[in-house]
This record gives structure tokens, sequence and C-alpha cells, in this order.
């Protein structure tokens, strides 16, 4: 495991690097334009649907334990990733949201730890961790079906899944089912948000999603420049 860390954080040094020069954060708008007319597509014709079907189908108390269940098993990449940031506080706190959410909180349906003063952070990936080791950004990226990333941060998704216990699980069936509703359950709110958005939604998603990016990584410490509402 830690061979294939260091040889994907080499090769993320050696093919970020030249972004690192270029004030363009998306020379690739072309192509990514097109995957996000694709996506955007998909998203009206299977997701919206799929959605619209859940919950109505689904009460919402249910559906929150569903998002506390999933945000349950982000704790693990996100004490983790904590660790290797050298966030040990922040890590300890993780690590005990949820472990007490795991057993107290039946499985994560509940957030226990709340209670307790174990509040939730914003949350610690594995490119958020490349990025304190110094790898750039590099392009960013639309991927079909995933949406807004860059070239650190999309394979550094893959790293972060062998955190996930159900990708050790056997049965194909499970692992595709539990993906799909977290998919679903993650897609409410970003519906949501799309459809408050005029104007250009390329442009919109991708800006925002940089900031965002440039948020967490340095904990909250950016300056606002966010650049000219107007465009959209």
């Amino acid at each position: 495991m830690f061979k294939v860390l260091t040889i994907i954080t080499l090769f993320f040094i050696s093919a970020t690097s030249f972004a690192d020069e270029e004030k363009n954060p998306d020379p690739l708008e072309g192509l990514n334009r097109g995957i996000w007319s694709f996506n955007e597509t998909a998203i009206n014709s299977v997701a919206r649907p799929v959605v619209d079907i859940y919950e109505a189908v689904t009460p919402k108390p249910v559906r929150n334990g569903i998002v506390n269940f999933f945000g349950n098993l982000n704790e693990i990449p996100n004490a983790a990733n904590s660790l290797l940031q050298g966030k040990v506080k922040q890590a300890a706190n993780d690590t005990g949201r949820f472990l007490i959410n795991t057993t107290l909180g039946l499985g994560g349906l509940f957030d226990v730890a709340k209670g307790v003063g174990l509040h939730a952070g914003e949350g610690e990936d594995f490119g958020q961790t490349l990025a304190v080791w110094g790898v750039g950004d590099g392009p960013y990226l639309m991927l079909p079906f995933i949406g807004p990333t860059t070239l650190r941060d999309a394979p550094a998704d893959f790293i972060d899944s062998f955190l996930d216990p159900f990708t050790y699980s056997d049965k194909l069936a499970l692992r595709a089912g539990v993906k799909g509703m977290s998919m679903i359950a993650e897609n409410g709110s970003y519906l949501e948000q799309l459809d408050v958005i005029s104007g250009d939604k390329y442009l919109f998603i991708r800006d925002v999603y940089l900031q965002n990016r440039e948020y967490v990584i340095n904990d909250g410490a950016i300056e606002d420049d966010f650049g000219d509402l107007d465009d959209y």
C-alpha cells in the first residue's frame, strides 16, 4: 500500500509540475465543456428522475439517516488524511466520531458524537493531502458521470477508496448497491444547487469547485478572488 502511495505521489509531482507555471486553470475547456454537456443530459434524463422517486418514497428521517451513514464512513479517510497532513487533533476527533457513531449511533445512522462535543470537520481527502505535500492542482477536469475535479484530485479519489470497508466485500451486488445509494443520497442536494444557477453553469461550477478546493486545502485561509459574478 505504501509503495502504491509513493508511486502515485511521484507521478502527481511530475505530471502536475507544469501546471504551476500556467495561469489558466482550465486549458482543456473545450473538451471539459463537451463532457459537461453529456453530464447535464445524464443528470436530467437519469439522475433527476431517480432522485425524485427516491425522495418521494423515502421519508426524510430515513434519508437523513442514510446521509449520516455515509458521512460516518467518510470519517475513516478523514482521519487518515488528517494524520498524513499532521493534523493530529483533527485525526483524533474524526476517529472518535467514527467509533462513537458506529457503536452508539447504530452504524452511523445517528450523529451521537456531535452531542458529546465531537463535531464533523470540513472533511479531508488524499487530494488535499497531496496539496499539503506540495503537489500542484494540474489542469481542471470535468469527468463523465463524476463531475468536476483536477488532475491531482481525480486519481486521489481512488486512493481514498481503499479506506472504504465495502471495497473489500467479495459481493459485487453489495458494492454496487452501496455506491449507488451513496450517489443518490448525495445528488439530492447537488441537484437543488444546480436548479438555482443561472447563466453559464459550466463556468459557475468550475469556479466554485476550484475556490472550494482552495478553501478546504488552506483550512479557510484564502483571499476572496472569486471574480466578477456578472460573468454568470
